[in-house]
């Protein structure tokens, strides 16, 4: 932790950010297509987390559920968390076979900065569903998962 003056910014430890976050999430966010919480209450890291998305309107995913498991190990927030998905889903920045939302393909996670949460990568998620190159991907059956 890093307190000081004359610009200096205080950083917020792992656990305190990730109760932020969790307090969050279980509130509910933005218009409610997007949330997020813990997969294990009794786990003290607070490292596994379920995230869910409806799909955006106007695309191929308009009306769907899709659930993901996020994993913040113990370097995030210096480090994004690894992002997957459970639902089947096609999109350009998601392995086919795993899952896994690639960051070499997923700018919020190639660029990551200490200041993003979780919740914006589900939001951005979200958003590109939404985005020209997804939109209309052939989509796996509803309720297939990983």
């Amino acid at each position: 932790m890093t307190i000081g003056s004359g610009g200096s910014s205080i950083v917020v430890p792992r656990n305190f950010r990730l109760l932020e976050e969790l307090e969050r999430g279980e509130k509910g966010i933005g218009d409610g297509t997007v949330s997020y919480g813990m997969d294990d209450g009794d786990d003290i890291y607070m490292r596994s987390w379920t995230g869910t998305i409806i799909g955006p309107h106007n695309s191929v995913h308009e009306g769907r559920i899709y659930q993901l498991k996020l994993f913040c190990d113990k370097d995030y927030p210096e480090k994004p968390p690894s992002v997957r998905f459970h639902s089947r889903v096609n999109m350009t920045s998601v392995n086919h076979e795993t899952g896994v939302v690639e960051p070499k393909k997923f700018g919020m996670l190639s660029n990551w900065q200490r200041d993003y949460t979780m919740e914006d990568i589900l939001t951005q998620l979200k958003k590109e569903m939404a985005a020209p190159h997804n939109r209309k991907l052939v989509q796996p059956p509803e309720g297939t998962f990983f």
